[in-house]
């Protein structure tokens, strides 16, 4: 389980991380997008997406 787990882990940082290294200067810009909206606004982003991710979780298991 721990192995699963931490897979999973490593392929969010790498997926993650590719925005910034393959385009620094776009994701710059929606960084400091991200820092002009409301906090409701981030949480229902936060939602939404942990809802996609349980969904696709739920499918492909």
């Amino acid at each position: 389980m721990w192995e699963t787990f931490l897979n999973a882990i490593a392929l969010m940082l790498i997926l993650e991380g590719m925005l910034p290294f393959l385009s620094p200067q776009t994701w710059r810009e929606a960084f400091r997008k991200l820092t002009e909206i409301n906090d409701n606004q981030i949480r229902f982003v936060g939602l939404t997406s942990m809802l996609v991710g349980l969904m696709v979780l739920l499918i492909f298991s």
